[in-house]
């Protein structure tokens, strides 16, 4: 490829820094959204820890090639990239859920389609965006491991309390016997001197 002029090639870096910041871009072609659908589309992504922009295919392009990302046959149409990973608060987004929302997007607007992308180094396919839409978010796994590290924690604690308790109803038990069978002892021999 020719070298860009300077103006674009500011643009050329800017798309290859936001790449390598990204923990994924995903790309998508919009031909059909009209600007309030573009604007619900960018509001859905932002919740989910995205940001959508619309860069022309031959600087991104040139910023996928410095990369070493094989990419480059995704690039065709009108082309936009919802960056993943660079929240303002520092924290990193949620690919699955961008996918997610992406999806969900295309789903009740066709004129959406999902291209594919890159998660860290790996070049993902359409299908592979479904799939990875199809995962449980970041905080859905973070509270299932959760859950899996408290469960047995939990039964440990049961069977702990029960140990001293059910030890109590024995010992109650044992004691209410002894002295059942004491009286019962009394009586004939009360009986017998009288």
């Amino acid at each position: 490829m020719t070298v860009p002029r300077p103006e674009k090639a500011a643009v050329v870096a800017e798309v290859r820094d936001r790449l390598e910041a990204s923990d994924a871009a995903l790309l998508t072609e919009y031909r059909g959204l009209n600007v309030p659908q573009m604007a619900e589309l960018r509001r859905s992504l932002r919740a989910a820890g995205g940001e959508y922009t619309i860069y022309k295919n031959t600087m991104v392009r040139l910023a996928v090639a410095d990369l070493g990302l094989d990419v480059a046959h995704l690039l065709t149409g009108p082309t936009a990239i919802a960056f993943v990973g660079e929240g303002d608060d520092g924290g990193s987004g949620d690919a699955a859920a961008v996918a997610k929302a992406l999806r969900d997007f295309s789903r009740a607007n066709r004129a959406l389609v999902l291209k594919g992308g890159v998660l860290g180094t790996k070049v993902l396919g359409p299908e592979d965006l479904v799939a990875l839409a199809d995962l449980p978010s970041r905080d859905q796994l973070l509270a299932q491991l959760a859950g899996a590290f408290q469960a047995p924690m939990a039964k440990l604690a049961g069977l702990l309390e029960a140990l001293p308790r059910n030890f109590a109803y024995g010992l109650k038990a044992l004691i209410d016997t002894r002295s059942a069978g004491d009286g019962d002892d009394r009586q004939p021999s009360e009986t017998q001197e009288a």
